[in-house]
């Protein structure tokens, strides 16, 4: 493309003038981005058809990844970087009067969703195109993301976040790839040539149309495809209603807002029917469209069936595409003439799955008349799926109701989709060792009993290209400085680091660094809230999903706990401490929206108190996103991972800030184990309750909230303050909801529990940051074993151990 400054800004001006017919001095950053944009997916266009044309000439096994949440944004930034050009064109642009900052800005942020997983699935297709694996993503073009949030009176709340409001230059629509996808109807059965055969009657169709946007890997050569399904109206009436011919003028108008309502937003709320219904239907267009397209090429390789497995392999990021093993089913028996057994075999060979949570709320479970109604022939396939099981199960375990009951797919009125990913695939994974454990030993325990072999860990990872190159490009070079540049593709040589942990020289230029970074969040700080920010104080930073078991509450909690001493002693020792806040919580979860408000009332109070002196600082950042993280993770003193131990399946934000020098506070949950296996005790602060403790209380109970609230007096005078008549209560009853939840419902994630452990590791981090030179020594030990966490290497533990793929050379 270009290889040297001078040689881009000749292609830029040549390419600005021809395009636009603009000379330099008029352009905008939007110009300037599209441009870049466009001349990067030109280049990369050779290089992808090679990349594809390789794939069939080989014949090489490719793996397919399902992910409802595949949301990657800000890509130019990090293809720049993976195309090798990212300094080139960064100081081309500054010679030619622009910012490649401020370009980067006019780039959609698609928004990191309901929390991580979409984010990781982003960071696993950045990895698999980077070590040359033929992997592809399966998603939805998403008009709207999940919200914009927006932060008024101290309240969420929630706008549109349209996506596709400008032109995505990264995309490629494939109108020639469409295929169809049909809901609704019914099925009748006949038997033909000694065979049952099934047929879908009045159905409703609709198309589904692809958009692929190409993953550039980091050798430049390597690009795959993320190819996100488009729903859209059938254009034929007669054809729009199956059998039943056409419509009239009303029912199309339906047709086409129930049809657009699919790929219209990211995670509609669920709360009600109608939500319910469409989500389920997202979840089937996404796995009927992706299997169809991926069955098409396969059939172009005139390959017997029987080598399937052989070929491609199918995964599923959670519960959500499920529906891929009865859809695939259906396809295999429908279209290709298989027998049952036929068929199980080869689904069963193909499918692997990722279970991320153990909360029951996200262990999905459909209305079996939902599925009946909306998906008549894939409920036909559940069904005989979960009596073939079930007989299994009454063989190997007569007699045991109770355990078939547990084990069942459909319960009740209830499909169990998790149940369903187990039994219709041949790997389950875990995302941390201690998630893998409680499945194991635990919440699937019963599974594991019956199918030994099939359960395994995969610790989570991050891709380092965007998390570190790209996001803290200073640091970046200094590593370069100190142990050359191999890192880059072989992420765990970072360790390398370790050596340096101890020499004063590569502190002071880490230290260095760290600041240059904390005055850059201060200052985006200072324009959004117009206060200033003391770069000098410890940035302690607690960004992710707002949930229960995340605990920002009790993180509040403390904060209001050092306010109250404050107040008492006004002259109290302490280094500054700035608290920083990001976070989305879900529409109707309303105990998660009242806790933003509590951050935010606790942060007017206390930044506007006079006797505070600035020693306390709190800001709530709203519309957390990718491009908010990229700022504040390189700023970050202290990382906050406290989720309650055993809920949290793994983290990757902690994987984030350990790679960019932060030091964790955390319980021992999640990757956070792995990563105290790694630096041990003295490099990270650890609190709270351990996860057997957790589960021993779930099980047996002992715990009495109202026990620790009458005993320690500093819990009574944060609790009371959230409902008594003062500056944090003023005579409201918002916070009640708050005060109830931790004391009549007993404190489902033990927030009282270990808040005084939690106070007493605050503590140690003050006295632990007064002696910089020990805390940036364990600052590089984080960094120098944070190589572990690359995606790279998870993927690459994916690829051999699950997916048996190996990396394509070209």
């Amino acid at each position: 493309m270009f290889n040297d400054k001078e040689t881009f800004k000749q292609v830029f001006r040549e390419r600005l003038i021809g395009t636009l017919g603009k000379p330099l001095e008029e352009a905008s950053n939007a110009d300037i981005y599209n441009i870049l944009g466009n001349m990067i997916r030109e280049n990369a266009g050779k290089n992808w058809a090679d990349t594809n044309q390789k794939y069939k000439a080989d014949k090489d096994k490719q793996v397919y990844y399902f992910s409802m949440e595949f949301l990657i944004g800000r890509l130019l930034g990090n293809n720049l970087l993976n195309m090798g050009v990212l300094e080139v064109v960064r100081e081309g642009l500054a010679e030619l009067g622009f910012s490649l900052r401020d370009v980067e800005e006019e780039e959609a942020d698609a928004g990191l969703g309901n929390g991580g997983l979409g984010r990781l699935a982003a960071c696993f297709l950045d990895s698999l195109a980077s070590l040359q694996y033929a992997g592809h993503g399966c998603g939805i073009r998403y008009k709207y993301g999940l919200f914009e949030q927006k932060i008024v009176d101290g309240y969420q709340v929630e706008l549109p976040d349209y996506w596709l409001q400008k032109d995505n230059v990264w995309e490629v629509r494939r109108e020639d790839k469409q295929v169809e996808v049909r809901f609704w109807g019914h099925v009748d059965s006949y038997e033909e040539n000694g065979r049952l055969v099934f047929e879908h009657k009045d159905y409703e169709a609709i198309r589904a149309v692809p958009y692929d946007v190409p993953v550039i890997g980091a050798d430049r050569r390597h690009v795959n495809t993320l190819r996100n399904w488009s729903a859209e109206s059938i254009t034929e009436p007669a054809r729009m209603f199956g059998s039943r011919g056409g419509a009239d003028y009303h029912k199309f108008l339906e047709y086409k807002r129930s049809v657009e309502s699919i790929s219209e937003f990211l995670y509609p709320d669920d709360s009600q029917y109608e939500g319910k219904l469409l989500r389920l239907k997202q979840q089937y267009f996404l796995c009927s469209a992706g299997l169809q397209s991926i069955l098409r090429t396969f059939d172009k390789l005139g390959l017997p069936y029987n080598t399937l497995p052989d070929k491609v392999a199918f995964h599923i990021n959670d519960t959500h595409p499920t529906l891929v093993i009865p859809e695939l089913m259906r396809i295999l028996m429908d279209h290709k003439g298989m027998s049952w057994d036929e068929a199980w075999g080869l689904t069963t060979r193909m499918v692997s799955y990722t279970n991320h949570t153990i909360l029951s709320e996200a262990l999905e479970k459909w209305p079996v008349s939902m599925v009946k109604e909306l998906l008549p022939r894939i409920h036909l396939i559940i069904e005989e799926i979960n009596a073939r099981f079930c007989r299994k199960l009454m063989e190997r375990y007569p007699g045991d109701q109770d355990r078939i009951s547990q084990m069942a797919i459909i319960y009740g009125d209830q499909v169990r989709m998790a149940h369903l990913a187990i039994v219709g695939s041949y790997s389950v994974n875990g995302v941390a060792a201690l998630h893998t454990e409680i499945l194991q030993k635990r919440e699937m325990k019963l599974f594991n009993e019956l199918y030994p072999h099939r359960f395994n860990n995969k610790t989570n990872g991050i891709t380092h290209r965007r998390w570190l190159l790209h996001a803290n490009p200073s640091l970046t070079g200094l590593i370069n400085e100190a142990i050359g540049t191999r890192w880059i593709t072989h992420p765990q040589e970072m360790i390398g680091l370790i050596k340096y942990c101890e020499d004063s020289s590569f502190q002071e230029k880490v230290a260095g660094i760290k600041r240059q970074n904390k005055l850059r969040l201060a200052e985006y700080i200072s324009s959004k809230h117009g206060e200033k920010v003391n770069p000098d104080s410890i940035f302690d930073v607690h960004v992710k999903r707002l949930h229960g078991y995340k605990r920002q509450l009790l993180n509040i909690l403390h904060i209001l706990h050092l306010y109250n001493q404050i107040k008492a002693n006004p002259s109290m020792d302490m280094v500054p401490r700035t608290f920083i806040f990001g976070a989305k919580a879900a529409p109707s979860y309303h105990l998660a929206k009242r806790t933003i408000k509590l951050i935010n009332t606790v942060a007017h109070v206390v930044n506007n108190d006079p006797d505070v002196k600035g020693k306390v600082r709190i800001f709530f950042l709203e519309n957390y996103s990718v491009s908010l993280a990229e700022k504040i993770i390189p700023a970050a003193d202290v990382s906050e991972q406290i989720s309650t131990a055993s809920k949290e399946a793994s983290g990757t934000g902690n994987m984030k800030f350990m790679m960019n020098g932060a030091l964790t506070i955390g319980t021992m949950d999640g990757a956070n184990v792995e990563m105290h296996d790694m630096v041990g005790n003295n490099n990270m602060f650890l609190f709270g309750l351990r996860a057997e403790q957790v589960m021993d209380y779930y099980q047996y109970g002992g715990y009495y909230a109202r026990d620790i609230y009458n005993g320690d007096s500093r819990v009574k005078e944060v609790l009371d303050q959230l409902v008594m008549p003062g500056p944090i209560c003023c005579h409201t009853q918002e916070f009640n909801q708050i005060f109830h939840s931790l004391l009549d419902n007993n404190d489902e994630f033990f927030v009282l529990k270990d808040f005084a452990s939690y106070v007493e590791t605050h503590i140690e981090i003050d006295r632990a940051y007064r002696n910089q030179k020990e805390w940036l020594k364990k600052s590089i030990i984080n960094i120098g074993h944070s190589g572990k966490f690359s995606s790279d290497n998870t993927i690459s533990r994916y690829a051999s151990e699950i997916w048996k793929i190996s990396p394509v050379r070209l």
